[in-house]
């Protein structure tokens, strides 16, 4: 399998619930992956729900958040550019891309959960044999999924993402619209985790799916490492 163009998903959803504060993309779950894949000489075009500029969780940018990836990103205005003029979901193929990714923040509990250009996009590519890579509060993303006989997509396959007990120590339980591991479990999915805030992703054949930030780059590796051997 060739790893050669890949498409990531940001969200495009910028509230907090009614707190009043902003969320979105978190810088990190973006950038160590981008960076990775294009030091490798990858193709990448970034496409959100409504196009334009994806938001930015202001707090994966505060100095206790910053990483080498998301420094490296706050120095490179041709990638900055690219976030700021995401192309439109519906407007992409998964024909033209060898694998889709999925970085989290707890946009995606909002829009990406409940989009339907996004679910056409992930059984596309599941189904014509093409990895889905998702991470953190990405996994939303499958909530209504499906395979061709309408059973749920993750319906006994192992997953990860956001665990309860991250969404409780970040105090933000009672303003998701759902709790992931909990939504993920009802869906029949095989949740899986590691150590909160701790590196974990789990593949189950085309699906691979990281716990945190800190999984963004170990999903990919895992990606990488997958396409070698198939």
């Amino acid at each position: 399998m060739k790893i050669n163009k890949v498409l990531f998903v940001v969200t495009s959803h910028d509230k907090l619930g009614d707190t009043g504060k902003k969320t979105g993309l978190w810088i990190e779950e973006f950038a160590a992956p981008y960076y990775k894949l294009r030091d490798l000489g990858k193709e990448i075009v970034i496409a959100s729900p409504k196009g334009g500029q994806a938001p930015i969780d202001p707090k994966s940018d505060l100095p206790e958040n910053k990483t080498e990836a998301t420094r490296r990103y706050y120095s490179d205005p041709e990638t900055q550019q690219k976030l700021s003029n995401t192309v439109k979901l519906n407007s992409v193929s998964e024909q033209d891309f060898d694998a889709i990714f999925y970085p989290g923040g707890h946009g995606p509990m909002w829009d990406l959960s409940e989009d339907r250009d996004s679910v056409k996009l992930i059984e596309a590519f599941y189904f014509n044999r093409k990895p889905v890579v998702l991470v953190c509060h990405a996994p939303a993303a499958l909530k209504y999924a499906r395979t061709p006989e309408g059973l749920w997509l993750i319906d006994g396959k192992r997953v990860s993402a956001f665990t309860n007990t991250e969404e409780e120590t970040a105090e933000l339980t009672e303003v998701v619209p759902f709790l992931l591991e909990d939504m993920l479990k009802q869906r029949g999915a095989n949740f899986q985790k590691g150590e909160d805030w701790k590196p974990f992703v789990t593949r189950d054949g085309l699906l691979i799916t990281g716990q945190n930030p800190a999984s963004s780059v170990l999903a990919i590796d895992t990606l990488l490492n997958y396409a070698e051997r198939s």
